[in-house]
């Protein structure tokens, strides 16, 4: 299946969780709870509101292993105008992130931070259930952000 399947596909339309393809062309899907959908919506609106660019939720990512899609996602005003006529980004923004759900496991989050900076992302952010953020670029977890943002936890 191609990403342009997933989005004419009219059984797909308004489900409560985020697809996803594998490298297969398979769908993969994570159910979002309440908490998970707070955070996205908290975290786009610190984007927006401390950065300059675009704020992204659920954003289609070409990968090495198939379409990813990060819950929130920031880029410069050059990105979005290299990319804003792509079906599923070709490239990943500056900035991917996750927010962990229970269904989520390390493995996983560890190869979703590989293939967002593989594709081009300068960091992934992973936020779990507590709002604890940890942050990584192509040197591994770092302290904080690169990027002029002020969060450490959300609350």
């Amino acid at each position: 299946m191609q990403w342009q399947d997933v989005l004419a596909d009219k059984s797909l339309r308004d489900l409560p969780y985020k697809i996803e393809l594998n490298e297969y062309g398979h769908i993969e899907m994570s159910p979002a709870s309440f908490t998970h959908s707070r955070f996205q919506a908290k975290l786009a609106a610190l984007l927006s509101n401390q950065l300059d660019g675009e704020v992204f939720t659920e954003l289609a990512i070409v990968t090495d292993k198939g379409v990813k899609v990060p819950d929130v996602a920031w880029s410069s005003d050059d990105y979005f105008q290299r990319h804003k006529n792509d079906i599923a980004a070709t490239a990943a923004p500056e900035i991917c992130i996750e927010i962990i759900s229970p269904s989520n496991s390390q493995r996983e989050m560890r190869a979703k931070i590989k293939l967002y900076l593989k594709a081009g992302a300068i960091e992934v952010w992973l936020v779990n259930e507590q709002g604890n953020v940890r942050f990584f670029d192509v040197n591994g977890q770092r302290e904080h952000s690169g990027f002029n943002v002020n969060i450490d936890k959300l609350i």
